[in-house]
């Protein structure tokens, strides 16, 4: 073994008191995905021998990293744990094991009941199968749905092995239960996402109990401004507890809506040691820290009153599974006699300190300080990662993009804009994968060199400017600078003739012909002409989805991507089947405040400067004539804020407060008066009345919602995120009349309170 003298740095005896215990070890970020068995497989096994060649004798992986975390209800098919055990068992019979204990997730049927476990294997055996305490219920999440969590703290039982892993192992059953293992040097044991967040997280009584290294192997979803809590989180257990605190993640589109964002972690002592990338299009990322148990043991000691508590105990005792092949004598009682490690050879007694004779010597790692992307990055560099998992894995040949040189389907653009700059530096800093990726995409022979981003945009991103009467000049400009910036292949088209060909449909039909309002027509007439134009737009995507591949010699489909954001979504203030509707929309859980600041970003960062003019445009849908005596080459007269009767930073307020603050119609205008004491509480509560009544009458739009990325809180998305009714009864009769109630009893009050100061003052005149 190889160790540091606190005098020296020559090699002392493992027996020497005097010998310092350094410890190596790695986590992972994974780009696995749902059902992917062999692909998934292949990225472990990557991570586990990049983890060996670092040095470590621990590596921790990412929640249920053999199946993909996002199988939903194919966790209720056999196959899936079938594919999961033959995997388990392909790592076991090879050597990859072998010399390190590795902490892999997967999905155990135990007992007839499905657990979303840990497996810790060492040797080519398994020492304990934990399944996991809490699960996660709330939001993205519906884990109960699928697994069962296990009840019995402290407690393990024999489970009998699938055939596969007996085969594998030459084991007939193991420890299943909430426990720990033991090495020679230390204790290890481990967390599963959500029970980091609960309130008596099961490392508090782990640390209690003597475990000094802790592993969370997790599935984190990206949302904006959640990693620092995320953390804030870790880095608080280990300043309370003490001990080596290990975070694993998948990073990457799973399969669905959600981006799982990486940042592997080790922290020790409340103090941040290595940090993994949030957002990256690696498939395999290793993160490595070595740490000196004397260090945690010393932090622990230090602190009487954790001391104290650790001496109580707890009733039972965390059993310990020894990775010598033994149970200690708290496990001993719950396993059957032929020991914690069944029928086979067991593993020789195992140190977590590292051996000199096998691998280099790895000095303390020193605390660094923790990267944080700001928002506007995070709203860029998210939904970029998430759009190239989903175009690689589609096999498409690109994406199409209606743009119309307003901030949204611009901030639809940039995100594909900073995809490709992403790709291609990943690519030239010598991802194979990536590289691969990037010549397969582009249509280029393996030999060809890469691309520059502006290339690979002009290869993959189609957009198209799709104009009518009604459409500025001013849009179709800015939309053709953006495109040219980025590299796009853009074209501009005019669909008037499809219009009045639909028109004339109608009118054939009816005898009749609709007209705008501002020549008038009636509101009905004016809202039919705007839809008309919105969704002949949703069909020229799909056309030249189709067909722009074929048009320039390549073979091939393309995605649509859709630009509605998280506001517009939640008010309902967009066409139902219109240009909205797509096969993917990165923006669609973004607020547009955010979208904002995000092109204001890009366009520093990338010297886009046609951005700047862009997000300083008000943004308008233009579907209407523009008014008589407006200047062509103007901003059209047609503004969204109007249209909507409230502005986007307050459609903010209302989203944050009606999801994520759990408000109704009456609690959020309690919540509005407060926090809007310059506006008159009749005021506010027409704000609110208004909100809750296009809310109702628009929720039916969110069935049919593009699968959007998944980045605020509040998004409107009922598919999976907001579970609420879509036909609601939009005149809110109780709810309008207790606020008109509330408003008029406090404008009463305000009214006293004035005339009272007003004759106050006479008074004191």
């Amino acid at each position: 073994m190889h160790y540091f003298n606190r005098g020296n740095s020559q090699q002392q005896d493992p027996q020497d008191s005097r010998a310092v215990p350094l410890v190596t070890v790695s986590t992972c970020n994974l780009n696995q995905w749902a059902l992917d068995f062999d692909g998934n497989l292949e990225r472990v096994e990557r991570s586990i021998r990049l983890a060996k060649e670092a040095g470590a004798r621990y590596r921790l992986g990412p929640e249920l990293e053999l199946s993909g975390y996002g199988c939903e209800d194919h966790f209720l098919e056999a196959d899936t744990l079938t594919h999961c055990d033959d995997s388990l068992a392909t790592i076991l019979k090879g050597d990859a094991t072998y010399g390190i204990l590795c902490d892999i997730g997967l999905p155990v049927m135990h007992a007839g009941v499905r657990y979303n476990c840990r497996a810790f294997c060492l040797d080519g055996k398994i020492l304990l199968l934990r399944p996991k305490l809490f699960m996660a219920d709330d939001g993205n999440y519906r884990e109960s749905r699928h697994f069962t969590s296990w009840k019995r703290a402290n407690e393990v039982e024999d489970h009998v092995l699938s055939i596969a892993l007996q085969d594998a192992t030459g084991q007939f059953s193991v420890p299943f239960g909430h426990g720990a293992v033991a090495a020679t040097d230390t204790v290890v044991a481990t967390e599963t996402c959500e029970e980091l967040w609960t309130p008596r997280s099961p490392h508090i009584e782990q640390s209690l109990a003597g475990v000094e290294i802790t592993g969370n192997g997790s599935a984190s979803h990206h949302e904006l401004r959640k990693l620092d809590t995320r953390v804030s989180y870790m880095l608080a257990a280990t300043r309370k507890c003490g001990g080596v605190y290990l975070y694993a993640n998948q990073q990457g589109c799973d399969g669905g809506r959600l981006y799982f964002d990486g940042c592997a972690l080790i922290v020790c002592n409340g103090k941040l040691l290595a940090q993994g990338s949030q957002f990256s299009a690696a498939d395999v990322e290793v993160v490595t820290a070595t740490v000196n148990l004397d260090d945690v043991r010393a932090y622990r000691a230090a602190c009487a009153s954790r001391s104290d508590q650790s001496s109580r105990g707890a009733r039972p005792a965390l059993p310990l599974i020894r990775a010598g092949g033994a149970a200690t004598a708290a496990a001993a009682a719950a396993l059957p006699a032929a020991g914690a490690l069944g029928g086979g050879a067991q593993p020789q007694s195992f140190r977590l300190a590292t051996d000199g004779a096998t691998y280099a010597t790895h000095p303390p790692t020193v605390p660094t300080t923790l990267k944080l992307h700001t928002p506007e990055e995070e709203c860029a560099l998210g939904p970029a990662c998430w759009l190239w998992d989903y175009l690689r894995r589609s096999r498409a040949a690109g994406f199409f993009l209606p743009l119309s040189g307003g901030a949204d389907s611009s901030s639809t653009a940039v995100i594909v804009g900073v995809m490709c700059h992403l790709v291609v530096e990943a690519a030239e800093r010598g991802d194979r994968q990536v590289a691969s990726d990037v010549r397969r995409i582009a249509g280029m022979s393996s030999g060809d060199p890469l691309p520059s981003a502006q290339a690979l945009a002009n290869s993959l991103m189609h957009t198209a400017y799709m104009g009518t009467a009604n459409s500025g000049a001013a849009t179709r400009r800015r939309a053709a600078a953006l495109a040219g910036q980025i590299g796009a292949c853009h074209s501009a088209l005019d669909i008037d003739a499809a219009v009045a060909a639909v028109v004339g449909v109608f009118r054939a039909l009816t005898g009749n012909t609709p007209r705008f309002a501002s020549r008038g027509g009636s509101e009905t007439e004016d809202l039919a002409l705007q839809n008309i134009q919105a969704r002949l737009r949703m069909v020229f995507a799909y056309l030249l989805a189709q067909l722009l591949p074929w048009a320039r010699g390549r073979p091939g489909f393309l995605l649509v991507l859709g630009s509605a954001n998280v506001d517009e979504s939640l008010r309902g203030y967009m066409t139902k089947y219109d240009c909205s509707s797509a096969d993917l929309n990165p923006i669609g859980a973004i607020s547009k405040v955010d979208l904002k600041r995000m092109l204001s970003w890009a366009a520093e960062r990338y010297g886009w400067d046609s951005l700047t003019e862009i997000g300083a445009a008000p943004p308008t849908a233009e579907l209407r004539p523009m008014e008589e005596g407006a200047d062509d080459g103007g901003e059209h007269s047609q503004l969204d804020e109007d249209d909507m009767g409230m502005t986007y930073e307050e459609l903010s307020h209302f989203g944050r407060l009606r999801k994520v603050g759990l408000c109704g119609p009456v609690s959020m205008f309690r919540s509005l008066v407060a926090l809007w004491p310059a506006l008159a509480p009749s005021a506010v509560a027409a704000k609110v009345k208004l909100f809750f009544y296009f809310y109702g009458v628009n929720r039916h739009k969110m069935t049919t919602l593009t699968p959007a990325y998944h980045a605020e809180a509040y998004s409107p998305d009922d598919n999976r995120f907001d579970l609420r009714p879509f036909l609601y009864n939009m005149r809110w009769p109780r709810q309008f009349r207790d606020i008109d109630a509330m408003a008029g009893d406090m404008e009463a009050g305000l009214a006293a309170q004035a005339q009272q100061q007003q004759q106050q003052q006479l008074k004191s005149d």
